[in-house]
C-alpha cells in the first residue's frame, strides 16, 4: 500500500473516530484499513492512536502527524485539479456551518444566491447553536461569531455584533425604563442561555447585575417573540433582533452600557492553498458578509 493511500486511511480513521467507520467511509475491510494503519506506525516508528475496545484516540504524534497528513493530501488533491484542468472551475460539494438563526438570516441566503450563479457547486448547511468541529463533522467552512480559539484555521473578519438588552414599548410603559443596568433587577426578564447562560449580565467595565429571569430558554426565537409579546426586557444579540428593531417592536435599553461587540468570522481549514469550491464559497461569504449592514 503506498504512503500516500496510507496517510488516507489514517485521516479518516482519525476524523471518523474509529477503524470500521472509517472502513465503511473508504470502501474497504476493516482489516486493511488496521493493517494499514499498523504499516504507517511501524515506518514512522511511532504509535498514533490509543486503542480501546469503543475507540480510538489520537495520540501527541498522531495529532502532529494529522495536521501534516492533511495539508499533504490537500496539496496532492490540488495538483491532481491542476493536471486535469478543473482547479480553475469550482465544482463539488463544500460544507458550511453556522448557529441556527444566524445561519437562516444571514449565510442560508448568500449560499442560495451563489448557487444560482455557480452551477457545478452544491452546499451542505449545518446550522446549530454549538461550535462545530470541521474535521470530525466534514465541514469546509465556519461562519462564527465570538472570540476564536481554533488556530490551526484561516480567519478572515467580515463585521461584528452588538450584545444588546431590549423590550417591547408596551412593556416599557407599562414598567418604565431602566437607566442602568442596576435597574434591571427590579424588571422581568428572559434569559437566552446562548448568549447569557447564567443570571449575571456583564456590561461595560466589568460592571454585572443579577437578573431575575421569568423565561429561561435556549431558543433565540423563543426569546425574541417573548420580548416583542412584552414579557420583560431580553439580552441578546443585535442580529437575532434586528428585523423587530427595524419594525419598532422591540427597542435598544442600556446602548451605553453595552459590553464590546463580538466579532464575526469566517473560517476554512485548507490553510493558504484552497481548492476552487471552497474558494468560491468562501469568499461569497466574506463578500457578502462584510456588506451585511446588520454586521456594521
Amino acid at each position: 500500500m503506498d504512503r500516500f493511500n496510507e496517510m488516507l486511511v489514517f485521516q479518516t480513521v482519525a476524523e471518523r473516530g474509529g477503524f470500521a467507520a472509517a472502513a465503511r467511509q473508504l470502501g474497504t475491510s476493516g482489516p486493511s484499513v488496521t493493517r494499514a494503519v499498523a504499516a504507517l506506525e511501524s515506518r514512522l516508528g511511532a504509535r498514533l492512536f490509543h486503542r480501546t475496545t469503543r475507540r480510538v484516540q489520537l495520540t501527541d504524534a498522531g495529532e502532529r502527524f494529522l495536521q501534516e497528513c492533511r495539508r499533504l493530501l490537500a496539496d496532492l488533491a490540488e495538483a491532481e485539479a491542476v493536471a486535469a484542468g478543473t482547479h480553475a472551475t469550482p465544482r463539488g460539494l463544500v460544507g458550511v456551518t453556522s448557529s441556527q438563526l444566524f445561519g437562516r438570516a444571514h449565510v442560508g441566503p448568500l449560499l442560495c444566491a451563489l448557487l444560482r450563479r455557480q452551477p457545478l457547486i452544491s452546499v451542505r448547511t449545518l446550522f446549530v447553536d454549538r461550535v462545530v468541529n470541521l474535521y470530525e463533522e466534514h465541514m469546509d467552512i465556519a461562519v462564527r461569531l465570538g472570540p476564536l480559539t481554533e488556530s490551526s484555521l484561516r480567519a478572515v473578519p467580515v463585521g461584528r455584533v452588538r450584545r444588546v438588552v431590549c423590550a417591547s414599548p408596551a412593556y416599557l410603559d407599562a414598567h418604565g425604563v431602566p437607566a442602568s443596568p442596576d435597574d434591571l433587577a427590579d424588571h422581568a426578564c428572559i434569559q437566552f442561555t446562548g448568549q447569557s447562560p447564567g443570571p449575571e449580565w456583564n456590561f461595560r467595565q466589568g460592571r454585572s447585575v443579577r437578573v431575575q429571569s421569568r423565561l429561561i430558554t435556549d431558543s433565540a426565537d423563543l426569546a425574541v417573540a417573548s420580548a416583542i409579546a412584552g414579557d420583560g426586557c431580553a439580552r441578546l444579540l443585535s442580529y437575532q433582533v434586528e428585523p423587530a428593531l427595524r419594525s419598532g417592536r422591540l427597542v435598544v435599553l442600556l446602548a451605553g452600557f453595552e459590553p464590546a461587540p463580538l466579532p464575526v468570522h469566517v473560517l476554512h481549514h485548507e490553510g493558504m492553498r484552497v481548492s476552487a469550491k471552497v474558494r468560491a464559497v468562501f469568499d461569497h461569504l466574506v463578500d457578502g458578509l462584510r456588506a451585511d449592514q446588520a454586521l456594521a
